[in-house]
Protein backbone atom coordinates (compact mmCIF):
# COMPACT_ATOMS: atom_id res chain seq x y z
CA UNK A 1 0.00 0.00 0.00
CA UNK A 2 1.40 3.56 -0.82
CA UNK A 3 0.86 5.89 2.06
CA UNK A 4 0.37 9.54 1.45
CA UNK A 5 2.68 11.31 3.54
CA UNK A 6 1.21 14.34 5.41
CA UNK A 7 2.77 17.46 7.26
CA UNK A 8 3.18 17.29 10.67
CA UNK A 9 0.73 19.32 12.90
CA UNK A 10 2.45 20.49 15.99
CA UNK A 11 0.40 18.99 19.09
CA UNK A 12 2.09 21.07 21.82
CA UNK A 13 3.92 24.38 21.83
CA UNK A 14 6.03 25.20 25.45
CA UNK A 15 6.34 28.80 26.18
CA UNK A 16 9.55 29.92 27.80
CA UNK A 17 10.35 33.63 29.17
CA UNK A 18 12.77 35.13 26.87
CA UNK A 19 14.77 35.94 29.53
CA UNK A 20 15.63 33.05 30.60
CA UNK A 21 18.14 31.44 28.31
CA UNK A 22 19.67 28.60 29.79
CA UNK A 23 15.90 26.86 29.30
CA UNK A 24 16.01 27.42 25.36
CA UNK A 25 17.96 24.22 24.87
CA UNK A 26 16.03 22.01 27.62
CA UNK A 27 12.62 23.32 26.03
CA UNK A 28 14.39 22.31 22.20
CA UNK A 29 14.96 19.02 23.83
CA UNK A 30 11.69 18.73 25.95
CA UNK A 31 9.44 16.82 23.39
CA UNK A 32 7.36 19.83 22.56
CA UNK A 33 6.94 20.22 19.11
CA UNK A 34 7.23 24.17 18.94
CA UNK A 35 9.07 25.82 21.15
CA UNK A 36 7.60 29.43 21.86
CA UNK A 37 10.55 31.94 23.02
CA UNK A 38 8.15 35.06 25.02
CA UNK A 39 8.53 38.50 25.29
CA UNK A 40 5.09 39.64 26.17
CA UNK A 41 3.68 38.27 30.07
CA UNK A 42 6.26 36.03 31.42
CA UNK A 43 8.65 39.42 30.95
CA UNK A 44 8.91 42.16 33.08
CA UNK A 45 9.35 45.60 30.82
CA UNK A 46 12.54 46.64 32.19
CA UNK A 47 13.97 42.87 30.87
CA UNK A 48 12.24 43.36 27.27
CA UNK A 49 15.32 44.59 25.72
CA UNK A 50 17.71 42.17 27.43
CA UNK A 51 15.46 39.39 26.76
CA UNK A 52 15.11 39.98 23.08
CA UNK A 53 18.90 40.28 22.87
CA UNK A 54 18.85 36.52 24.11
CA UNK A 55 16.22 35.28 22.05
CA UNK A 56 17.98 36.99 18.83
CA UNK A 57 21.68 35.50 19.99
CA UNK A 58 20.04 31.38 20.32
CA UNK A 59 17.75 32.03 16.87
CA UNK A 60 20.90 33.27 15.12
CA UNK A 61 23.32 30.64 16.39
CA UNK A 62 20.75 27.93 15.04
CA UNK A 63 18.10 27.30 17.78
CA UNK A 64 14.50 26.44 16.50
CA UNK A 65 11.67 28.37 18.04
CA UNK A 66 8.79 30.71 17.21
CA UNK A 67 8.79 34.03 19.14
CA UNK A 68 5.38 35.34 21.00
CA UNK A 69 5.85 39.30 20.19
CA UNK A 70 4.30 42.14 22.56
CA UNK A 71 0.95 43.24 21.46
CA UNK A 72 0.66 45.62 18.56
CA UNK A 73 -0.51 48.65 21.04
CA UNK A 74 2.33 47.70 23.27
CA UNK A 75 5.61 50.11 23.46
CA UNK A 76 7.85 46.91 23.03
CA UNK A 77 5.55 45.75 19.75
CA UNK A 78 8.12 47.58 17.30
CA UNK A 79 11.55 46.78 18.39
CA UNK A 80 10.22 43.14 18.30
CA UNK A 81 9.27 43.32 15.08
CA UNK A 82 12.94 45.27 14.23
CA UNK A 83 14.87 42.19 16.01
CA UNK A 84 13.00 39.46 13.75
CA UNK A 85 13.56 40.75 10.19
CA UNK A 86 17.18 39.92 11.24
CA UNK A 87 16.35 36.70 11.76
CA UNK A 88 14.51 35.06 8.27
CA UNK A 89 12.30 32.85 8.64
CA UNK A 90 11.42 32.44 12.07
CA UNK A 91 7.84 32.10 13.31
CA UNK A 92 6.09 34.59 15.04
CA UNK A 93 2.47 34.27 17.66
CA UNK A 94 0.83 37.41 17.81
CA UNK A 95 -0.84 37.95 21.28
CA UNK A 96 -4.65 39.84 21.45
CA UNK A 97 -4.58 39.86 18.01
CA UNK A 98 -7.40 41.28 15.87
CA UNK A 99 -8.37 41.99 12.50
CA UNK A 100 -5.94 45.26 12.05
CA UNK A 101 -2.86 43.82 14.07
CA UNK A 102 -2.54 40.48 12.21
CA UNK A 103 -3.34 41.88 8.44
CA UNK A 104 -0.40 44.59 9.36
CA UNK A 105 1.90 41.72 11.16
CA UNK A 106 1.68 39.64 7.83
CA UNK A 107 2.38 42.67 5.87
CA UNK A 108 5.40 43.65 8.33
CA UNK A 109 7.14 39.89 8.22
CA UNK A 110 5.69 38.58 4.95
CA UNK A 111 6.02 34.75 4.10
CA UNK A 112 6.35 33.52 7.91
CA UNK A 113 4.35 30.99 9.96
CA UNK A 114 1.75 33.30 12.27
CA UNK A 115 -0.21 32.18 15.04
CA UNK A 116 -2.89 34.53 15.98
CA UNK A 117 -3.32 34.37 19.64
CA UNK A 118 -6.83 35.34 20.09
CA UNK A 119 -6.95 36.40 23.83
CA UNK A 120 -9.96 38.64 23.52
CA UNK A 121 -13.53 39.81 22.98
CA UNK A 122 -12.83 42.31 19.87
CA UNK A 123 -10.55 39.40 18.24
CA UNK A 124 -13.29 36.57 19.24
CA UNK A 125 -15.75 39.28 17.91
CA UNK A 126 -13.61 39.89 14.40
CA UNK A 127 -12.54 36.06 14.48
CA UNK A 128 -13.90 35.32 10.44
CA UNK A 129 -12.31 38.44 9.38
CA UNK A 130 -9.05 37.02 11.61
CA UNK A 131 -9.55 33.90 9.81
CA UNK A 132 -9.74 35.14 6.43
CA UNK A 133 -6.21 37.19 6.44
CA UNK A 134 -4.04 35.57 3.99
CA UNK A 135 -0.59 34.40 5.75
CA UNK A 136 -2.52 33.55 9.01
CA UNK A 137 -1.29 29.63 9.41
CA UNK A 138 -3.42 29.12 12.88
CA UNK A 139 -5.17 30.45 15.99
CA UNK A 140 -4.25 29.58 19.39
CA UNK A 141 -6.94 30.49 22.09
CA UNK A 142 -5.96 32.51 25.12
CA UNK A 143 -8.42 31.14 27.57
CA UNK A 144 -7.21 33.09 30.57
CA UNK A 145 -7.22 36.44 29.47
CA UNK A 146 -10.63 35.75 26.99
CA UNK A 147 -11.87 34.77 30.28
CA UNK A 148 -10.49 37.59 32.71
CA UNK A 149 -11.85 40.83 29.78
CA UNK A 150 -15.10 38.54 29.08
CA UNK A 151 -16.02 37.42 32.80
CA UNK A 152 -16.76 33.83 31.80
CA UNK A 153 -14.65 31.89 33.57
CA UNK A 154 -13.12 29.14 32.27
CA UNK A 155 -14.73 25.90 33.82
CA UNK A 156 -16.73 23.28 33.35
CA UNK A 157 -18.26 24.33 29.85
CA UNK A 158 -18.73 27.70 29.81
CA UNK A 159 -16.57 28.11 27.24
CA UNK A 160 -17.51 25.51 24.98
CA UNK A 161 -19.18 27.99 22.69
CA UNK A 162 -16.38 30.21 22.45
CA UNK A 163 -13.87 27.12 21.46
CA UNK A 164 -16.53 25.64 19.40
CA UNK A 165 -16.53 28.50 16.90
CA UNK A 166 -12.86 29.12 16.83
CA UNK A 167 -12.89 25.08 15.57
CA UNK A 168 -15.54 25.87 12.84
CA UNK A 169 -14.13 29.02 11.60
CA UNK A 170 -10.72 27.80 11.35
CA UNK A 171 -11.79 24.92 9.66
CA UNK A 172 -14.25 27.38 7.05
CA UNK A 173 -11.08 29.49 6.04
CA UNK A 174 -8.67 26.32 5.86
CA UNK A 175 -6.83 26.45 8.58
CA UNK A 176 -5.23 23.90 10.67
CA UNK A 177 -6.81 22.82 13.54
CA UNK A 178 -6.24 25.78 16.37
CA UNK A 179 -4.49 25.37 19.57
CA UNK A 180 -6.59 25.31 23.02
CA UNK A 181 -5.46 27.33 25.68
CA UNK A 182 -2.96 26.81 28.59
CA UNK A 183 -3.80 23.90 31.53
CA UNK A 184 -2.55 25.75 34.82
CA UNK A 185 -1.93 22.45 36.94
CA UNK A 186 1.37 20.98 35.37
CA UNK A 187 1.63 18.33 38.51
CA UNK A 188 -1.29 16.47 37.90
CA UNK A 189 -0.50 14.37 34.99
CA UNK A 190 -4.26 12.69 34.63
CA UNK A 191 -6.27 16.09 34.76
CA UNK A 192 -3.84 17.22 32.29
CA UNK A 193 -4.49 14.01 30.16
CA UNK A 194 -8.43 14.70 30.94
CA UNK A 195 -7.56 18.35 29.65
CA UNK A 196 -6.53 17.63 26.54
CA UNK A 197 -8.72 15.07 24.97
CA UNK A 198 -11.30 17.75 26.16
CA UNK A 199 -9.40 19.94 23.54
CA UNK A 200 -9.26 16.94 21.22
CA UNK A 201 -13.19 16.14 21.58
CA UNK A 202 -13.93 19.42 20.68
CA UNK A 203 -12.01 19.97 17.53
CA UNK A 204 -8.34 21.22 18.61
CA UNK A 205 -5.44 19.84 16.97
CA UNK A 206 -2.72 21.03 19.82
CA UNK A 207 -2.22 23.09 23.51
CA UNK A 208 -0.60 25.65 24.40
CA UNK A 209 2.42 24.94 27.45
CA UNK A 210 3.43 26.71 30.06
CA UNK A 211 5.91 23.75 31.88
CA UNK A 212 7.86 20.80 30.28
CA UNK A 213 5.74 18.41 32.35
CA UNK A 214 3.05 19.27 30.07
CA UNK A 215 4.45 18.34 26.94
CA UNK A 216 4.08 14.44 27.23
CA UNK A 217 0.70 14.57 28.22
CA UNK A 218 -0.19 16.53 24.89
CA UNK A 219 1.66 14.72 22.64
CA UNK A 220 0.27 11.42 24.15
CA UNK A 221 -3.37 12.60 24.37
CA UNK A 222 -3.03 13.26 20.65
CA UNK A 223 -2.16 10.27 19.90
CA UNK A 224 -4.52 7.56 17.81
CA UNK A 225 -5.51 4.64 20.22
CA UNK A 226 -3.95 1.15 18.93
CA UNK A 227 -8.00 0.69 17.72
CA UNK A 228 -8.10 3.42 15.99
CA UNK A 229 -4.25 2.84 14.07
CA UNK A 230 -5.75 -0.43 12.75
CA UNK A 231 -8.99 0.93 11.80
CA UNK A 232 -7.00 3.58 9.67
CA UNK A 233 -5.01 1.04 8.10
CA UNK A 234 -7.98 -1.40 7.13
CA UNK A 235 -9.74 1.64 5.86
CA UNK A 236 -6.59 2.74 3.15
CA UNK A 237 -6.23 -0.85 2.40
CA UNK A 238 -9.33 -1.61 1.51
CA UNK A 239 -9.36 1.97 -0.64
CA UNK A 240 -6.22 1.15 -2.33
CA UNK A 241 -8.16 -2.66 -3.66
CA UNK A 242 -10.87 -1.24 -4.53
CA UNK A 243 -9.40 1.13 -6.54
CA UNK A 244 -11.61 4.06 -5.68
CA UNK A 245 -14.62 2.41 -6.36
CA UNK A 246 -17.56 2.15 -3.37
CA UNK A 247 -16.09 -0.56 -0.93
CA UNK A 248 -17.03 -0.62 2.82
CA UNK A 249 -15.29 -1.82 6.22
CA UNK A 250 -17.00 -3.33 8.88
CA UNK A 251 -20.28 -2.37 7.08
CA UNK A 252 -19.83 0.97 6.59
CA UNK A 253 -19.12 3.11 3.36
CA UNK A 254 -15.80 4.36 2.92
CA UNK A 255 -15.75 7.81 1.40
CA UNK A 256 -13.40 10.35 0.33
CA UNK A 257 -13.98 11.88 4.03
CA UNK A 258 -13.47 8.38 5.98
CA UNK A 259 -10.19 8.05 3.49
CA UNK A 260 -8.77 11.42 4.63
CA UNK A 261 -9.41 10.88 8.37
CA UNK A 262 -7.73 7.26 8.21
CA UNK A 263 -4.52 9.33 6.45
CA UNK A 264 -4.70 11.85 9.52
CA UNK A 265 -4.18 8.95 12.32
CA UNK A 266 -1.56 7.41 9.85
CA UNK A 267 0.47 10.71 9.67
CA UNK A 268 -0.39 11.13 13.49
CA UNK A 269 1.03 8.14 14.26
CA UNK A 270 4.06 8.46 12.35
CA UNK A 271 5.16 11.60 13.52
CA UNK A 272 5.32 10.22 17.57
CA UNK A 273 7.63 12.38 19.51
CA UNK A 274 11.16 10.79 19.85
CA UNK A 275 10.37 10.38 24.01
CA UNK A 276 7.87 7.53 22.90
Amino acid sequence: MTKQKMPMIHRSLLFVPGHRPERFDKAAASGAHQVVLDLEDAVAPDAKSEARQMIAAWLKQGGQAMVRVNAADSPWHAEDIRMLHSIPGVGVMLPKACKDSLASLVKDLPGRPVIALLETVRGYLQLRDVCAIRGLDRIAFGSLDFGSESGIADEVDALTTVRTTIVLESAYAGLQAPIDGVSTEFNDVERMRSDVLRSKQLGFGGKLCIHPRQVAAVNDAFLPTAEEYDWAQRVLVAFEQSKGAATAIDGKMIDRPVVDHAQRIIADSDHRSPQY
